[in-house]
């Protein structure tokens, strides 16, 4: 019975295989590069005008910058711009800080109906928390693993 269902899903995969269209790898890449460079440079810009403008230096520009750039991106998600956006730019959309800022907030946007506590609060801490937790937990053995190097 199992190999007469192992030789059926061959034959199933053959038959996907001849009809699935390829994947545009390298344009799928252009795009992800430019929009994450395009993400990277209004960061890039957003910190100098804090540092020429506001005296700022360079680390002190940092957390207002994503800041912003979080209040961009959920502005934008909440005005249903950045899923089109993400949509052209595929990783480009996810990989920097804006991608997760529009993860938790569209969980927020889903659940809104259900209230604050338990729509808002419960569905947007289902997508932050383990991120959060997996940042923590990293952080705590690159730490550890520095102290280590650093003092044997």
């Amino acid at each position: 019975m199992s190999i007469q269902l192992g030789n059926r899903q061959k034959q199933y995969q053959q038959f996907l295989k001849g009809r699935q269209p390829s994947r545009p790898f390298f344009r799928n890449s252009i795009r992800a590069f430019l929009a994450g460079g395009t993400t990277c440079l209004l960061g890039q810009g957003i910190q100098e005008l804090f540092v020429h403008f506001f005296h700022m230096s360079e680390k002190m520009a940092g957390n207002p910058t994503v800041a912003i750039l979080i209040m961009i991106s959920a502005l934008l998600t909440g005005l249903g711009v950045y899923d089109i956006f993400s949509q052209w730019a595929g990783a480009g959309s996810a990989v920097p800080v804006t991608g997760f800022a529009n993860a938790i907030t569209s969980a927020a946007l889903e659940h809104k109906t259900e209230g604050y506590v338990v729509g808002i609060g419960s569905n947007m801490f289902k997508i932050a928390g383990p991120v959060i937790v997996f940042g923590v937990v990293a952080a705590f053995f690159v730490g550890l693993a520095r102290y280590i190097i650093l003092h044997i």
